[in-house]
């Protein structure tokens, strides 16, 4: 009689045993705040946490014992296994929590799937980040960035943060940014643009002047610095309209270096010249608030200088 084969027991993912240590105080480094929190841990057990991604401040790992931390913030300690670290050259996590997430979308990444193309969207890579913790987590859409804006995007962990976030967003957004180069020397110094756009057959949009037929759109900039026959320009939104930047800049007369479909005639670092540079918003579930930055992208300092 022949021998039976035991079916192979699948191994089970180890758990993952969190501490939570609010951050009351500015200032404080980070592994002498762990040490203060753990004193039954020796200090050789702490910087192997350290090494191994094991700590986290506000839902990113950090292996830099002097890092300075600010109050509000929130660091973890898992002691079991590694923080996952999301490793892809066009998505990188700035803040995780258990209801939001913010992330720098490269240049070139769609924000969602399309008919078209589903993998490798901002959304599909960090769907299987979440799963890979816990396959019943979720990540929600809350807003979207163009194909080829890079910059700052936040995304839902949970329906109640998405509706939220999504019903009251005037009121939620505190601050949003945006860096843009723009062909040609624009002489004033600053402006606001307001329009109605509306979008045609070819999904292009323009300004109309009958509220009617379209959406209102409000867009504040200022000079930042000109040069080489290009404007670099802060650029802040009252509205969040589709291609809103990128129709009322080529309405003044200067379109976004790269932007071909509106109008643009040069694209000299092969990229649409415009950056999502600060996300300022209340937190949806702790009413925080939480402002982010990124720096002017060095093409674009390159192309005024």
């Amino acid at each position: 009689m022949a021998n039976k084969v035991k079916p192979k027991q699948l191994s089970r993912p180890r758990r993952d045993v969190i501490l939570n240590f609010p951050v009351e105080e500015e200032g404080r480094l980070l592994l002498e705040y762990v040490t203060s929190k753990m004193p039954q841990a020796t200090r050789t057990t702490l910087k192997s946490y350290l090494r191994h991604n094991q700590i986290a401040i506000d839902g990113v790992p950090c292996n830099q014992f002097d890092h300075e931390l600010a109050a509000g913030s929130l660091v973890q300690v898992n002691t079991t296994r590694e923080f996952q670290v999301l490793n892809n050259r066009r998505l990188q996590i700035v803040h995780e929590d258990n209801d939001v997430i913010v992330a720098i979308k490269g240049y070139g990444l769609l924000s969602i799937g399309t008919d078209r193309k589903k993998d490798q969207t901002a959304y599909s890579i960090l769907r299987e980040y979440v799963k890979w913790k816990d396959p019943s987590n979720k990540i929600f859409i809350v807003h979207r960035l163009d194909q080829h804006t890079s910059g700052l995007m936040m995304f839902a962990r949970n329906m109640e943060s998405k509706e939220r976030m999504q019903h009251n967003w005037n009121n939620m957004v505190l601050e949003r940014t945006y860096y843009c180069v723009v062909e040609g020397k624009v002489e004033e110094n600053d402006g606001i643009i307001r329009s109605y756009l509306a979008e045609n057959t070819q999904h292009e949009m323009y300004s109309v002047e009958d509220p009617k037929l379209g959406q209102l759109a409000v867009t504040r900039w200022r000079v930042v610095k000109r040069g080489n026959g290009y404007s670099l320009l802060e650029v802040s939104l009252d509205t969040g309209r589709k291609n809103q930047i990128r129709v009322h800049m080529k309405e003044m007369g200067h379109p976004i270096a790269g932007d071909r479909k509106y109008g643009a005639k040069t694209s000299p670092i092969h990229r649409l010249a415009l950056h999502a540079g600060t996300l300022r918003f209340v937190h949806p579930i702790t009413r925080r608030d939480m402002n982010f930055k990124t720096p002017i992208p060095s093409g674009f300092m390159k192309m005024v200088n």
